[in-house]
């Protein structure tokens, strides 16, 4: 199978992250078709070239390789196998990408219902939250088959530079389960070092310079950290996505047979901060939960 060939990109969900991979992708040249449920947050892309659907099924008749990042996995059931969803429009050797983060059962199940109309899909999640997806630096996990990850490659590259082919459908979901795992209690433990650094009348963005570069680092701590300190709790990641990504690999781990404390007490301290308001903020509001 050879890269495919082609100036056109239907991509549905013009969310945080979504915004800015269009973006990147216009930037590389690609005309990008663009579908949202709610037209308004498209606008200005639309006012900066990117063109309008006004359904899944429309990007379908119009592009042949189409992008979603979408909410929550019924958003990506009805998008994909809906009866205006993409697999029922989609024409043969139509390569569908899924970058929302979703369950890997469903993933397996979007691959074997394309399968069968010749359409190529891939489940591939991605992480590096507002930032990542601004500067196309995104982390990119692949589940699917090694010849249409390999098609599709150069478009991937716009979007992302760490860019990893996991194994057959529903990899990609698995991995993203993992880097959740691992991000949930890294927070707590990120929350817990700025409180205590404050509490104890230390200055936290030099106690930062300290720890950051030594073996406390991680994307949290140098990307999140200082948004805490600032009181900027706007979202690069949604609290309520977030949520959403714990209880699935909850629901993962669970029939694996395996214990997951940490994810457990992060996702009850989300849940807490979710009662109070807070699904709209991004994840490094964590920190409120002691100061609330």
């Amino acid at each position: 199978m050879s890269t495919v060939k082609t100036s056109i990109i239907g991509f549905i969900g013009i969310g945080v992250m979504g915004k800015s991979m269009v973006r990147n992708l216009m930037k590389d040249g690609f005309q990008v078709i663009v579908h949202n449920r709610t037209k308004s947050k498209a606008e200005e892309l639309l006012e900066e070239g990117a063109k309008w659907a006004d359904s899944p099924a429309e990007i379908a008749q119009k592009a042949e390789i189409i992008i979603t990042i979408i909410g929550y996995p019924k958003d990506v059931e009805e998008v994909y196998l809906g009866e205006n969803g993409l697999i029922n429009h989609a024409k043969a050797g139509s390569y569908l990408v899924d970058m929302t983060t979703s369950t890997p059962t469903l993933a397996k199940r979007i691959y074997k219902e394309a399968n069968k109309k010749n359409i190529y899909t891939l489940d591939a999640p991605v992480s590096g939250g507002d930032i990542g997806a601004r500067d196309a630096k995104l982390s990119i996990m692949i589940g699917g088959d090694s010849e249409a990850f390999e098609a599709i490659y150069p478009v991937l590259s716009c979007l992302g530079t760490n860019i990893v082919h996991q194994g057959p459908a529903g990899s990609g979901q698995h991995t993203k389960m993992c880097n959740q795992i691992a991000i949930a209690s890294n927070m707590i433990g990120v929350c817990e070092a700025i409180i205590y650094a404050e509490k104890a009348g230390l200055d936290p963005e030099k106690v930062l310079k300290s720890i950051s570069s030594g073996a406390a680092g991680s994307f949290s701590l140098s990307n999140l950290a200082p948004r805490m300190i600032k009181g900027d709790f706007d979202p690069g990641f949604y609290i309520k996505h977030f949520i959403k990504d714990m209880r699935i690999a909850l629901e993962e781990a669970e029939k694996m047979k395996m214990e997951t404390p940490g994810l457990a007490l992060a996702e009850s301290l989300y849940s807490r901060l979710s009662a109070l308001g807070e699904d709209e903020s991004g994840t490094q509001a964590l920190y409120k939960y002691w100061n609330k």
